[in-house]
């Protein structure tokens, strides 16, 4: 026996969920939408979550992506603080974990991941935080006041962005790094200095090439992070932030294909009819990324583009995705804005100089721009965005800073 039937039920209550639902209204659909969430608070921005939110810049209100009154206006259900633990195809039906069952015609999947975890000794500890959802940062701001000395562990963006919020806190950051350089799975070794200069020079004590063998504590709370080396570093406060694990195990389990992600064509459909997915969880082909190999891409912007495509979808609009990929970082007084796929580059080179804080890589392949990391450059970051859309040929008066990037709009005959 069904609780309840909606037309399109859809799974995650972030960006992508959200999107799904205003396209879908914006479209023209007057179907009954129900938004399942797992998360209790209403869809609201993930960005500022390592930033202007950890850095109490911004409120909970300020990030929420639209106010409740603009759900219930259009007719969308909320049903918040629910897991999805089953889906069965066959009847249309999703399982939530308090007991509940609910049609539906068409089901948006789009439930992210969770925050990758540690698994050494010591995991478990008090004093250890990811930052995934607002409740993640919410614990971890209220132990700020309290503490001095803080390791993050991971030099992606998000143990950046903290490392830049814990040093502007006044506090005493050790950030650990496996890789030889911070950002070395998505950008080139231009940035990637820039970015650990710019952090020492606040104070942050960088470790590269430095795994963590355990953590230790006293008391049932977090002391002190010992390294494979068996080096220890004191900590009153650890930040882990070493990627995520998609959310896709209900799906898998009703036999939708996955390779690191759920598998979608061009137009969001799975492998299971009239199941969609996008955001974080989805593996698509990406025209921007090499070898028609299947990519998840972690980004607003990803999510955003491929619901609206879903929502057109689902509508009887024939959409497919083709957006330029894009990200977005903020740490000190840096603003980081990256354009395309730097995968498979074999080419890069610096427009201006980093030591004046406002420079440009780019990044090629067999001979064409794929990708711009613009530091403080966002005139850079709108001309680049076109080069990359057009896979323009590389010329060698790009690398100087007086000529616009406008200038170089010669496609490749691809």
């Amino acid at each position: 026996m069904t609780d309840t039937h909606y037309d399109v039920v859809i799974v995650g209550a972030g960006h992508g969920g959200a999107q799904t639902a205003i396209a879908l209204r914006q479209n023209g659909f007057a179907g009954t939408i129900a938004i399942i969430g797992a998360e209790p608070d209403l869809p609201y921005e993930r960005p500022p979550l390592s930033k202007e939110y950890l850095a109490a810049e911004k409120g909970f209100e300020r990030i929420l992506i639209r106010p409740a009154s603009f759900w219930n206006d259009r007719h969308i259900a909320m049903h918040l603080g629910c897991a999805v633990e089953r889906v069965d195809p066959a009847q249309r039906l999703v399982f939530l974990a308090d007991g509940r069952s609910m049609g539906y015609g068409d089901l948006v999947w789009c439930a992210g991941g969770s925050a990758r975890r540690l698994d050494c000794t010591g995991h478990d500890l008090g004093g250890v935080h990811y930052v995934r959802t607002r409740a993640d940062t919410d614990a971890l701001a209220a132990e700020l006041p309290g503490v001095s000395k803080v390791v993050i562990i991971g030099g992606g963006y998000i143990g950046l962005e903290a490392a830049a919020v814990m040093a502007k806190f006044g506090k005493n950051v050790t950030l650990i790094e496996a890789l030889d350089r911070v950002l070395a799975r998505v950008a080139g070794e231009p940035l990637s200095r820039f970015f650990e200069e710019k952090h020492r020079s606040r104070g942050v004590d960088v470790r590269l090439r430095t795994k963590v063998g355990c953590l230790l504590g006293q008391d049932g709370r977090v002391t002190h992070v010992e390294l494979n080396d068996a080096d220890t570093i004191p900590a009153d406060l650890v930040i882990v932030g070493i990627g995520i694990i998609p959310a896709i195990s209900p799906l898998v389990v009703a036999g939708a294909k996955a390779s690191n992600g759920l598998l979608v064509d061009a137009s969001g459909r799975t492998s299971i009819p009239h199941v969609y997915a996008l955001g974080d969880c989805a593996a698509h082909v990406n025209s921007f990324a090499p070898n028609d190999i299947p990519i998840r891409l972690e980004s607003v912007q990803n999510a955003n583009d491929q619901a609206v495509v879903v929502a057109r979808t689902i509508c009887g609009t024939a959409a497919q995705y083709h957006a330029v990929p894009w990200f977005w970082s903020s740490q000190y007084d840096i603003r980081l804005q990256t354009v395309g796929l730097t995968a498979g580059y074999d080419q890069t080179f610096v427009r201006g100089d980093p030591a004046t804080g406002s420079f440009t890589v780019v990044y090629g392949r067999d001979g064409r721009v794929i990708a711009l990391d613009c530091v403080n450059a966002t005139k850079d970051y709108v001309q680049g965005k076109r080069l990359v859309e057009a896979k323009a040929l590389i010329e060698l008066g790009m690398t100087d800073p007086q000529y616009p990037l406008k200038n170089f709009m010669t496609p490749s005959p691809v």
